[in-house]
């Protein structure tokens, strides 16, 4: 089986949900045209950006719009949409929450991130989600986590022994932190022996400048593609059955010892 997806790379406005859903349009339009994709992912919080102090006025309730929003898009051009994460108001809480959608329109799975970033006042304005993030997009046995989340690889070993082959990260991730943000990923694709595919923000807000670089790397480290720290797209093809194969050579799944893990 194989999927050419597509990391659309943005400068998110900040606080301006308005002006990101209308270029997010845009990119999508533009990845379906130009790169023949059949998946597109987003970053982490495009809808807001980092605008938290004014999360109670800007966030989406309920997810509402944003879920409608990515199922017309879904529809009208036949693709499977990794939505990023936004920051989605239930009750008194505000989550920052992943929705992936297939290409019928239809909402498969939502996750929201449980690792908050304390160094970014993150647990000052959003609660933790509690559920995985695993799902099942058109065959890809799948799973999305959010930014922080890469840092805890036991938080990503509990979806690969689940089955995940391909693990989506969204993530607004800092300039400073570059060298991190790709030994992290190429680390999570060797050692769980699957795809993954990492869409970062560009550009930068009031207090930070972002790192750029999405990547697609396959189940032995390869990078098959990789952004600059500018706004753009990136594309690869994944072929799912490579996973099978990489996990068949060296078989790590079957020769874990968990019970001397604890």
């Amino acid at each position: 089986m194989k999927s050419i997806i597509t990391c659309i790379q943005l400068d998110i406005k900040f606080g301006d949900p308005d002006f990101n859903y209308q270029q997010v349009e845009e990119k999508i339009a533009q990845a379906v045209q130009q790169e023949d994709s059949t998946t597109v992912v987003l970053p982490e919080l495009w809808t807001t950006g980092y605008d938290l102090t004014r999360l109670d006025e800007i966030s989406d309730e309920n997810g509402e719009k944003t879920c409608s929003f990515l199922q017309k898009l879904a529809k009208k051009y036949n693709i499977h949409i990794i939505g990023g994460s936004i920051a989605k108001k239930s009750d008194k809480h505000v989550t920052n929450t992943m929705f992936i959608v297939n290409n019928n329109g239809q909402l498969i799975h939502e996750y929201s991130k449980l690792h908050l970033f304390k160094l970014m006042n993150e647990h000052h304005y959003l609660t933790a989600g509690k559920e995985k993030g695993l799902f099942d997009l058109g065959g890809m046995k799948s799973a999305g986590v959010i930014c922080y989340d890469i840092r805890f690889p036991e938080w990503i070993r509990a979806h690969t022994t689940m089955g995940a082959e391909v693990l989506f990260v969204v993530a607004e991730w800092p300039m400073p932190r570059l060298h991190h943000w790709k030994t992290l990923l190429l680390s999570r694709a060797i050692e769980n022996q699957c795809y993954v595919v990492a869409c970062n923000r560009a550009g930068s807000d009031p207090d930070n400048e972002f790192a750029g670089h999405s990547l697609i790397i396959d189940p032995w480290g390869n990078i098959l593609a990789e952004a600059d720290e500018n706004p753009g797209l990136i594309s690869a093809e994944l072929d799912i059955d490579m996973v099978k194969q990489v996990r068949s050579q060296i078989p790590i799944f079957d020769d874990r010892l968990p019970n001397y893990y604890r």
